[in-house]
């Protein structure tokens, strides 16, 4: 007579594969560059979004000239401007204005850019020639003289300083979007989908769209980064935000004047807008890394 021996229950667990993206976000959490970029982002859109529980007051009317001028204390903490009105205050204010601005001309450049890159590299031919034509005299222009050029006619303020940015910007995201279109649009699985009888635009907006997203997310974390600037050199010219409106460049400009007698002015600004654009820049050096499928293990 034999008796089964008990032995452990040997359970087969099926493993599932991580996408790209999970991988991604693995390395990207993973990466101290990208974790202080993200931290200095985060903390940069809490002073946008919570400005009424962080400045209280309306800092382009609250003003005591009695208090003009006055270096960093505890009352004040960034000191006052020329005006008496808090400094701390109005840069929590300007954060709305030129991170918005930033993300508002990105998200316009890229919904544009990508579109047209797409359609230019799926379609070809005539239509690709002429697009990257005029993407092309885009690009041999200067990128800050256009903008400026586009604002003084049109006239300073800002929304002519968004639209400005924004059609600057454009040429980039059409150039990357299309050059990925034409590496992806001959890969196995596009000609799979063709064989299948997909029509064109499923296979653009289905199979090669999602896959030329990687590169296009870079470049716009790096393009907020060059926005912020671009936004913040045309407040400084006076081309931007106008008085009493706080924005970073034009506070930053105003400043310029009291260098040796109140340097606090021009100071806080301007390490506003070096640490801001220093996160994006973080975020996507950590983006390039998380997002390069050669690195997927």
């Amino acid at each position: 007579m034999t008796s089964a021996l008990p032995g452990p229950d040997i359970a087969l667990t099926k493993i599932k594969p991580r996408s790209l993206w999970s991988d991604a976000w693995r390395r990207l959490v993973a990466s101290g560059v990208a974790r202080a970029g993200m931290a200095i982002i985060v903390l940069f859109a809490l002073m946008a979004v919570l400005p009424p529980i962080l400045a209280p007051y309306n800092p382009a009317i609250d003003s005591d000239l009695s208090l003009r001028l006055k270096p960093p204390s505890a009352e004040h903490f960034f000191g006052t401007d020329t005006h008496g009105r808090d400094l701390f205050n109005r840069i929590i204010q300007a954060t709305r204005i030129s991170l918005g601005m930033g993300l508002g001309a990105v998200s316009i450049a890229v919904l544009i850019g990508t579109l047209l890159g797409l359609v230019s590299g799926f379609i070809g031919k005539t239509t690709d020639l002429v697009l990257m034509f005029c993407m092309d005299i885009l690009l041999a222009f200067p990128g800050m003289l256009l903008a400026i050029a586009l604002v003084s006619m049109r006239g300073p303020g800002l929304e002519n300083s968004l639209l400005a940015v924004s059609v600057v910007s454009i040429p980039v995201y059409a150039r990357i979007a299309r050059s990925t279109v034409l590496s992806l649009k001959e890969r196995e699985y596009v000609t799979a989908a063709r064989c299948l009888g997909a029509e064109g635009p499923r296979i653009l907006f289905r199979h090669i769209f999602p896959n030329s997203l990687p590169p296009i997310i870079v470049q716009s974390t790096l393009g907020v980064a060059s926005s912020i600037l671009e936004i913040a050199a045309l407040g400084f010219l006076g081309l931007g935000a106008q008085p009493p409106m706080p924005e970073w460049g034009a506070m930053l400009s105003r400043g310029r004047e009291y260098l040796r007698t109140a340097p606090h002015i021009a100071t806080y600004p301007g390490l506003a807008i070096f640490i801001s654009v220093m996160g994006f820049n973080f975020l996507g050096d950590g983006l390039r890394d998380a997002l390069d499928p050669r690195l997927k293990v």
